[in-house]
């Protein structure tokens, strides 16, 4: 893998839990994205990949509506049934559209193989992952970063599936989980190497500054599914700087990583990833903060558990 200039090490963060340092808060503020190493260790890491691998061949589809996870590509609607929209609380299964035959509609893959992601409520609900979520270093990170009162609202495991691990289009996380102001801040952890041959991420570097996030997913008001509107509150963080020069068309930059690698992404920059065409899967896990005094209205797709999305902060 060809180094980047926004790799760091976490070595310097794992003992003080200080958060990051200047270098690393200006590369993060001026890309939209910092590529840590080496912050989550072998032990932890390799447990979290063996916890999925177990929930993965564990779960049950005796009673499992065979609900497959689509990003909306190629003309197809984004998943948004009941099994979806009640996963906020729930640790739960979504399938690779690309595990089913096209013809008969029938699961072609065994069910291991089979799984896009499993989320929402890992943190909350998971022992293995809850202690690798609610940290002192991410809590540092996240003071870092200007958090007041950061909750974590969803995580989840993306699998990348070999052969069939799809494709997600250029997105920017703030349009799914929706603040006002856009607060949203991804924490992408490797819990495999992930390269370009197995799907690894895409970043605009700098895009966070220069794109609005003009759509929000959300609820329809009928109760039916999901729909993307247009944002009518604000479209950047609160007393963020905007770079108003207008660009062409946005250059993306390869993220390849190692497993236990961090990668925090900011809510308006744009990235994506290509579909998994090897023959190794790309597993990572990934949770999500928002800014707990920012508004987050009852449109959102994913709604609070009772007790309110999870603190940060402790």
């Amino acid at each position: 893998m060809a180094p980047s200039p926004e790799l760091t090490s976490a070595d310097s963060l794992r003992n003080q839990y200080g958060g990051l340092t200047a270098e690393q808060l200006q590369s993060y503020n001026q890309n939209g994205y910092l590529i840590i190493p080496n912050a989550l260790d072998a032990p932890t890491t390799s447990s979290l990949l063996r916890e999925t691998k177990e929930m993965l061949s564990t779960f049950s589809l005796d009673d499992h509506p065979m609900t497959k996870f689509s990003t909306g590509e190629n003309d197809k609607a984004h998943v948004g049934d009941d099994y979806f929209l009640t996963s906020g609380d729930k640790v739960r299964f979504f399938f690779e559209e690309d595990a089913f035959d096209s013809s008969t509609g029938e699961l072609v893959m065994p069910k291991h193989r089979a799984i896009n992601k499993i989320g929402h409520y890992l943190h909350a609900l998971n022992p293995a992952f809850r202690e690798s979520t609610l940290t002192p270093f991410h809590a540092g990170v996240a003071r870092s970063v200007g958090f007041q009162d950061p909750r974590v609202l969803q995580s989840m495991v993306i699998c990348k599936q070999p052969e069939i691990g799809g494709k997600v289009s250029a997105h920017q996380d703030s349009t799914f989980l929706y603040t006002n102001p856009p607060s949203a801040v991804g924490f992408w952890i490797a819990l495999e190497d992930a390269t370009e041959e197995n799907g690894c991420l895409s970043f605009a570097k700098g895009s966070h500054r220069r794109t609005r996030v003009r759509s929000r997913f959300v609820r329809k008001r009928d109760g039916s599914g999901v729909e993307f509107v247009d944002v009518e509150g604000a479209t950047f963080p609160r007393n963020f700087e905007v770079e108003e020069k207008v660009r062409g068309e946005e250059e993306y930059t390869l993220g390849e990583v190692k497993a236990g690698t961090l990668v925090l992404i900011h809510g308006n920059l744009l990235h994506k990833s290509e579909k998994n065409l090897s023959e190794k899967s790309r597993f990572i896990y990934t949770f999500h903060v928002i800014e707990g005094k920012n508004e987050y209205d009852e449109r959102n797709w994913l709604q609070p558990p009772s007790q309110g999305f999870s603190r940060l902060y402790r």
